[in-house]
């Protein structure tokens, strides 16, 4: 069926399918250009230049050849470095498990108890998050001084702030036929949470826990750069006196660390969930 033979209906139809389609793609293809043009005039602003990464592959050649090779010696002493790190993610971590829980609660629109408590604690669980450890770390170090102390502080700030946000928006994209049952038997409101609410929420609770442990390993191997204990401070101190085969160490154990904990963190969450 050609053009002259289609039935007018039909025919307009399809002229306004192929006028609103031709539409669309002339929008997105200005859509694109437009968005390239931004990213093109960021990436100027911020100094992207692939040019300066070339001409600086010769020094970054002549420090990773100072690292080379490691001083396998230093390793001993890094051990007390190593369980302090793996301390500090601990503790930051139980921490925040626990601080989380009840801000999730608190932070989630379908069991917080009232509009303004919900709307608050969002705002502070976004404060948590939007800071970064070492930003925390600094603050720490300031209140309680130099050491591990400082680095389970902020790890356990930061952590809880993403803990609470994530476990709250788990809680209210429940089931809600199991809380309407419930409320159907007469169970009042903290009955609903304990037995509606929160076992639909745990598995991806502990998931966000142990990931969240994970990300505490690596966080807690730097938060020695700005004074807060752990294997950051040795790396810190080796780089600060040029001793560059030890810094090499460093890294090395540094990797090891968050390769172990990777692993074993895959093992027990296939154990668990």
């Amino acid at each position: 069926m050609n053009a002259a033979t289609m039935d007018p209906v039909v025919a307009g139809t399809l002229s306004r399918a192929e006028a609103l389609r031709s539409r669309r793609l002339t929008k997105a293809a200005s859509w694109g250009v437009l968005g390239l043009a931004v990213l093109s005039f960021s990436g100027n602003q911020i100094g992207m230049n692939p040019v300066a990464i070339v001409r600086g592959v010769p020094f970054m050649w002549d420090f990773f050849t100072r690292l080379f090779p490691p001083d396998l010696g230093y390793f001993p002493l890094l051990a007390g470095a190593t369980v302090e790190s793996v301390q500090i993610a601990v503790w930051g971590t139980l921490l925040a498990i626990v601080f989380s829980i009840p801000l999730a609660l608190l932070g989630a629109r379908n069991t917080s108890p009232h509009i303004v408590v919900f709307h608050a604690t969002r705002v502070f669980l976004n404060a948590l998050r939007a800071i970064n450890e070492l930003v925390f770390a600094l603050i720490f170090v300031s209140a309680v001084g130099l050491g591990p102390f400082a680095g389970v502080l902020a790890i356990a700030m930061h952590a809880t702030g993403m803990l609470a946000k994530f476990t709250a928006e788990e809680a209210e994209g429940i089931d809600k036929g199991q809380v309407e049952a419930l409320q159907a038997t007469g169970a009042n409101r903290l009955q609903v949470i304990l037995f509606g609410v929160v076992p639909q929420v745990v598995p991806a609770f502990v998931s966000y826990a142990i990931y969240r442990f994970d990300v505490s390993i690596r966080s807690a191997t730097v938060l020695g750069l700005v004074g807060a204990g752990g294997l950051g401070f040795s790396l810190f101190k080796t780089m600060k006196l040029f001793r560059y085969h030890e810094t090499a160490t460093c890294i090395l154990v540094i990797f090891l660390l968050v390769l172990i904990s990777d692993w074993l963190c895959a093992r027990l969450r296939e154990r668990i969930l």
